[in-house]
């Protein structure tokens, strides 16, 4: 078989595109991708987005009130003259007609459409809201599913270490440098850690459920965070600068106010139905008729022609009574308006509440980070300290499990302990109204 150069070009070159693709890195999908996918998939969300449509729709319906309406029917019958059964006359008669009616003086009406607008303005803070909580859900899955799998990681680490172990001690004793004792404790500590990783392994697979039920499909790689990922308190430091953030933009809070100014609103058409009704009504008709013959006998000069009839007015109602129902509605308007009111004051109260507990619960995190970051190196030096105690026998193998315990233990503490910082965060922007997919593609631009 011969090759040409171009041959031998070609054939160089893919075999160094597959050696680059073989060397590098396969890339797991950081959390603003995650993100995405859920944007298209998580049922939650475009149930929310649907609400959203539904409930902006009633801006729309309020502003119809006001407008005219115009209507337009017709008719068309056929008619039997009879006198003593015997038929005089037969024919065919149509009729056609459009009216039109703008409302004048119309107060019902008008605090409708203010109810229309206020509940328009609540379903688009209902849904700003429900999309901050997308991001919180998405990242609170994607964390728990690194979460637990550092901790299935640290759980095999750990069972590999009392492994090796055991093994030792077994060896130590059938030499005769060694009690049963000292056998039978590594061996309990490796049974303890076989429970461990199968343990880890049912939150791993849980954690990733709960993912995929956010997206829709599995991803079989996240990325995870960098090392040198950063932490930072709350800027400002200052709680009440959030506070007073919050009770401007939180969304839940706008939300309620606006449901608030609705029932308000909706309470004012109740009472106005006692007042009077203005409208301008317009209507025009035409109709022919194929009548021959009036009572069968006189014939009908009107045979075939069609006649128009136009009608202009302005119609006045007051309704007086209906039963008590127009003051019954008016209480239960009024009544529904207080309870907005109070859900309000509720929101409001709930809000500066988070937003507090949340300013806190982000200063806390970060002391924790630093802190189980310094737990961590501390319990590494530890457990050198004591296999170099071991080896030379002021450290028996209960001191040796116990720091190998207590490394392991410090591993999953500070790898939580980071993704809870995280979550604190974004809970935090969340209860000020700040959240936004930036502060993802933020975090995702500090991952691996």
């Amino acid at each position: 078989m011969k090759f040409n150069m171009n041959s031998i070009r070609s054939l160089s070159l893919s075999v160094s595109l597959i050696l680059i693709i073989l060397a590098s890195p396969i890339r797991g999908e950081n959390l603003y991708d995650v993100y995405e996918l859920a944007l298209k998939n998580d049922p939650l969300l475009r149930a929310a987005e649907a609400t959203y449509r539904a409930g902006k729709e009633n801006k729309a319906q309020g502003i119809a009130g006001l407008l005219p309406t115009l209507s337009i029917g017709g008719s068309t019958n056929w008619n039997e003259y009879r006198i003593e059964e015997q038929l005089q006359d037969q024919y065919n008669s149509n009729s056609y007609y459009g009216n039109i009616n703008q409302p004048i003086f119309r107060l019902d009406k008008w605090f409708q459409f203010e109810r229309g607008s206020a509940l328009s303005e609540s379903a688009e803070a209902e849904f700003a809201y429900q999309q901050q909580e997308t991001m919180i859900r998405v990242a609170s899955a994607y964390f728990n599913v690194l979460n637990s799998f550092d901790n299935l990681n640290a759980a095999q680490a750990e069972e590999k270490a009392i492994q090796r172990q055991k093994d030792l001690a077994k060896k130590r004793f059938d030499v005769g440098l060694a009690a049963i004792t000292e056998v039978q404790e590594t061996q309990a500590a490796y049974d303890l850690t076989i429970v461990s990783r199968i343990s880890r392994q049912a939150q791993l697979d849980s954690a990733q459920e709960t993912l995929t039920s956010i997206i829709g499909r599995d991803i079989s790689l996240l990325s995870p965070l960098s090392d040198n990922f950063e932490i930072s308190l709350p800027d400002p430091l200052d709680r009440e600068s959030w506070v007073s953030l919050g009770l401007k933009n939180n969304y839940q809070l706008k939300s309620a106010k606006l449901q608030r100014d609705a029932a308000q609103a909706s309470a004012r058409a109740s009472a106005s139905n006692h007042l009077p009704q203005i409208d301008l009504v317009g209507r025009i008709s035409q109709s022919t008729s194929k009548q021959g013959k009036f009572g069968g006998f006189i014939q009908n000069p009107l045979f075939g022609i069609e006649q128009d009839t136009r009608q202009y007015s302005i119609q006045f109602n007051l309704p007086l009574f209906a039963g008590g129902a127009i003051s019954s509605a008016r209480r239960q308007a009024y009544a529904n308006y207080d309870r907005s009111k109070e859900q309000a004051i509720y929101t409001e109260r709930s809000t500066i509440r988070d937003v507090r507990s949340n300013h806190f619960g982000v200063q806390t995190q970060v002391a924790n980070v630093t802190a189980r970051k310094q737990a961590l190196a501390s319990a590494e030096s530890a457990l050198k300290a004591t296999e170099v105690g071991y080896e030379v026998g002021t450290r028996n193998t209960v001191d040796l499990l116990d720091a190998q315990k207590r490394l392991f233990q410090a591993q999953r503490d500070y790898s939580g302990s980071r993704y809870e910082y995280i979550i604190s965060m974004l809970r935090l922007k969340a209860s000020v109204g700040s959240l936004n997919p930036n502060d993802l593609l933020n975090i995702s631009s500090q991952m691996e």
